[in-house]
């Protein structure tokens, strides 16, 4: 495929967008003019990925008003899902439209892909599947590293992050976290807390139990932390939007699984620890428990500061 080339739609999770970096690296590499249709809060994050044309648009925009002229310079579009993007490439005639197998999807299509990724395997393969049926190659390496930011980690640096934006059932309990924070502090560590939108305000909680010493910041939105994740060497952090956008940055990331399954979702590299506790409910994938909370409640600090000693070694 030549001439306008193809392009991508996001999606909208951050943990999903990190997933599909390999398959759009691949695309370039393969020699196809490629851009990625985005919301315009994940501009600085796409901007990361060398070669690739961004094409944003804000959050109340039309389709009709986006769809115009798409098709004299795009040839192609790939969809992931039923949704706004879609229906963009389809309103706007791009002449070669390629998406999921999907019922509902496949009515905005003229190429119907038939790719598929086993439970079982890591997320990142739904989307390398896709790029493969077109007959892109995608086992080189490079597609799989961090984004080249140009910001050396801070010697000593630690940053906690306790809040998860997946749901409360993604947190694990405060007084773990200060026991970690206290422990890393005595070590003479430099600590950071982050906080994030859509958990129990954890982070700002913590920062304060580890008082004087401790910087806090707010990380939205979290399009524009990348440069402060990349100056922590070691990020610690409850499963959520952050350890992925952190792994995008070049951090090591420690990171506390709940009620997801880390062969599915872990952040992508093998540099990376996942630290859990399995129990017979999990993945649940909930937001909130209808137990107990066991997975985070039977998680304690040994296990977790076991982790970071040997990321930290």
């Amino acid at each position: 495929m030549n001439g306008r080339g193809m392009l991508v739609a996001a999606p909208e999770r951050w943990d999903e967008a990190c997933f599909l970096v390999p398959a759009v690296r691949a695309l370039i590499a393969s020699g196809l003019s490629t851009g990625i249709f985005c919301p315009a809060a994940q501009r600085e994050f796409w901007t990361t990925v060398e070669g690739l044309i961004v094409v944003d648009y804000p959050e109340r925009a039309k389709v009709k008003a986006l769809a115009a002229g798409m098709a004299l310079k795009w040839q192609a579009s790939l969809a992931w899902e039923m949704g706004f993007a879609a229906e963009v490439f389809k309103v706007g005639g791009i002449s070669r439209r390629f998406g999921g197998n999907e019922k509902k999807l496949k009515k905005l299509l003229t190429n119907p892909l038939v790719f598929t990724a086993s439970p079982l395997e890591h997320r990142v393969r739904y989307y390398l599947a896709a790029v493969e049926e077109l007959g892109v190659k995608t086992t080189r390496p490079a597609f799989y590293a961090p984004a080249e930011l140009g910001i050396e980690p801070v010697a000593m640096a630690v940053m906690l992050s306790p809040d998860s934006d997946f749901g409360v059932s993604y947190e694990w309990p405060i007084e773990r976290w200060q026991e970690v924070g206290e422990s890393l502090q005595l070590a003479g560590k430099r600590i950071t807390v982050a906080g994030v939108n859509g958990g129990r305000n954890l982070g700002k909680i913590l920062a304060e139990k580890l008082g004087d010493g401790v910087e806090f910041f707010h990380a939205a939105p979290l399009s524009g932390v990348l440069p402060l994740l990349a100056v922590h060497g070691l990020i610690i952090a409850a499963d959520g939007s952050l350890p992925h956008l952190a792994s995008h940055a070049g951090s090591t990331c420690v990171t506390l699984f709940g009620p997801n399954d880390p062969v599915w979702k872990r952040p992508l590299g093998r540099r990376h620890a996942v630290v859990r506790r399995h129990v017979e409910c999990a993945p649940c994938l909930q937001p909130m428990c209808s137990l107990d909370g066991r997975c985070q409640n039977e998680l304690d600090v040994t296990r977790v500061m076991q982790a970071v000693h040997e990321k930290l070694n």
